[in-house]
This record gives structure tokens, sequence and C-alpha cells, in this order.
């Protein structure tokens, strides 16, 4: 479709397959969404004929108890892949035009976490998990669908919890999605699906949101010839900043006792070196009944949501910056000054390809102003 980058679509009922030339060639706009916070999803726009028999190859699960039409695209940049989206079809649209040469079919889906969503595939409610602390019980729950590809990353929880059979038998309520991110939240973690690194495979991750590792190849503005992005701007909300405060009752006493909560810990450093000072609290009284441990795991993940003061937007084309912009990562950002300079956490990117074209649209956050690094990768 571009020079320098090349598209793979994969389409099959469970098996995704590479689909003819005809059908990429009747591709004409892709939209693709990732990051934190937001479902994962994709949509596709085709231009056909009325009697073109795409009309029929994006329906073929129409009539199925199975809904698993799963669709893979894959961007080859200067001869590296990168898998984009590993999905299942969600909505079609057909919009015939006026005559036999300008039909539109728009296609949308999500991700493989809409599999784990359907009841279909889900345990029965109720399903018990005797002496099986969380992380076990999401292990448990993910390998069934080893056969869609998806990969198991389970990180263990800082809080050893083993339930005593005798004392209580944990039971899932809800769909296998809705309970893996129930066990999630109730440790301060996370859980996302990431698309590759090979065709076929996905990454399950639950763990805590990391804001640390090797930073992505610095975003450059106003920097002459080595500027690589097309817009990039910056907001800085120094009042959005709060202090979480736990509510531990004491056993004994049943008198509630305060315990005020940081935002920074080793897998959230400080990006910014001036950071915000709060300017509310948020008591959490749910966690009264809660034990220390658990209590400050979930009050360590609801202060780290809402330290980010600086949140940075903009567009870039891959061809210039010269690969493809990855969420839930690092990136270094220069050229905007002494405030906005320096790495910032890839929240959302949104992936936009049209016939000659690769764009992305992407958010930044960060917990202060000024870098705590005198220079980031370029």
């Amino acid at each position: 479709m571009l020079k320098g980058v090349y598209l793979t679509l994969m389409v099959g009922v469970g098996v995704p397959v590479p689909v003819p030339q005809v059908v990429l060639d009747a591709l004409t706009d892709v939209t693709i969404s990732s990051g934190s916070g937001v479902n994962n999803g994709f949509q596709l726009t085709f231009a056909l004929s009325n009697r073109s028999p795409l009309q029929t190859l994006f329906l073929l699960s129409g009539g199925s108890p199975i809904p698993l039409l799963r669709v893979i695209l894959v961007a080859t940049l200067n001869g590296t892949p990168d898998v984009l989206i590993d999905g299942v079809v969600t909505h079609h649209q057909i919009s015939p035009g006026r005559d036999a040469q300008h039909s539109i079919l728009t296609v949308t889906g999500e991700d493989l976490t809409k599999v784990m969503s359907y009841s279909l595939f889900s345990n029965p409610p109720g399903t018990p998990f005797p002496a099986m602390p969380a992380e076990a019980r999401v292990a448990l729950i993910l390998a069934k669908y080893a056969a869609l590809g998806i990969i198991p990353l389970v990180i263990p929880s800082i809080l050893i919890d083993v339930p005593i059979p005798v004392d209580r038998i944990p039971r899932q309520q809800g769909t296998d999605l809705e309970y893996i991110r129930q066990l999630a939240s109730e440790v301060g973690y996370v859980f996302y699906l990431d698309p590759g690194p090979a065709p076929g495979t996905s990454v399950a991750y639950w763990g805590p949101e990391i804001k640390i590792g090797v930073p992505q190849p610095a975003l450059n503005s106003n920097m002459d010839g080595f500027t690589n992005v097309e817009s990039l701007d910056f907001t800085f909300d120094g009042s959005a900043k709060k202090l979480p405060i736990l509510m531990i009752q004491n056993k004994e006493t049943k008198v509630p006792i305060p315990i005020p909560i940081p935002d920074i810990t080793p897998l959230n450093p400080p990006l910014g070196a001036v950071a915000p000072i709060p300017q509310s609290f948020e008591f959490i009284s749910e966690t009264a009944k809660l034990s220390f441990v658990q209590a400050a795991a979930i009050g360590l993940a609801k202060a780290a949501q809402s330290a980010d003061a600086v949140l940075g937007t903009g567009s870039l084309d891959v061809l210039r910056y010269g690969r493809v912009l990855k969420p839930r990562k690092l990136v270094g950002v220069r050229g905007v000054g002494t405030a906005f300079d320096g790495l910032y956490y890839v929240k959302n990117v949104t992936h936009r390809i049209q016939r000659g074209e690769f764009k992305q649209n992407f958010t930044l956050s960060r917990n202060g102003l000024v870098s705590t690094l005198p220079k980031v990768p370029a």
C-alpha cells in the first residue's frame, strides 16, 4: 500500500489465513486503537461492487453459533513485522452505492478479549477454585485459550492470599474476562492482550502497570530536519492530582485508621522532576476490612492513576518516524522546551492506514514537569 510499508491481512473462522490480493486491493481504510484503559479495536473499510464476493467473506459467521471470525493485521516496516491487531469481527455494515461500483463494506471488531466475554467460552457461573491464589486462577482460566495463540504472562501479586478450603472457596462470578479483571482490580493490577510478537499469537498480561524499560526512539518537535512528528501539544493540570487515603479498620477496636499512599513505586518511577502538590484527598473506604497489604496494593494503583498531571497529544507519520510507536511503553520527547522534554508513558495509540499513508495519533502522560534525565535516547 505504501513504499516501505507492507500490510498483511489475515482472515478466517478460528484460524486466519492471508486474504487474496483482490481483497487487499479493495481495502481503503484501516483504523486500529489500542492502549491503557481502552478496549483494543479495529475498523476496516472496503470499496467493492455490489456483486463482489467480498460481500460474503466477512459474513461467514452470521449464521454460525460460534461468532469467531478472526482478523489479524500485520504491518511490515523496513523488513520488521509488527502485529497491529489480532481480534474478532463484532459488526459488519454494507452501504450500497448509487451504482454497481460504489458499495462500501465496513467491518468492526475487538481484540481477543472479546472471546473471553462470550458465555459460550467462559466457565459456568460459580465455578470453584479451591486453595488457589488469584494468579493461579488467572493462569488456569487463560490456559484454555491457548488454541487461539494466547500466551499467559501472569505476575504473582505481592499479596500471597491462599484461601483455606475449610474457610472459603473462591467462585467465579461473571464471564472469564469480567472475573480476570475483577481479580486484577483487587490487587491493583491490569489485564490486557498485547498482539504478537508473531502473527496468530498474543500475550495475555496480568500484572502491575509497568512504566519502566527501554524507551522507544524520541519524538522530535521543532528540530528542523530532525523533526519526526506532525503535531505535539502538552497540557499541565496540577489540580488533577489526588492523595489516596486508605481506611484500615482495627480488628480489635473497630476504629478506622487513615493511611496516606504515595504515588511513587519501583514500577512507577517519577518521570518528571517537579511533581505537583496534591490538591485534594481521595478516601478509599472499601479497603476497611482488607489486610494492610491488600489495601496498599489497591491504594498504590489508584495513586498512580491520578498522578499524571502532564498529558501530551500528537500525531506522526510512521515512515518519517522510522518505526511503529507502541502503547504502554516509554518514549522520549525532544524540542518542546525544558518543562516538557524527557521521558513519557505512551497511554494510547490510534493507527490510521490509507492508501499512500500510515499515520498514528497518540497520547502521552507523565507525573511532573522537567525531565529527570539529562538527555533521552534519540
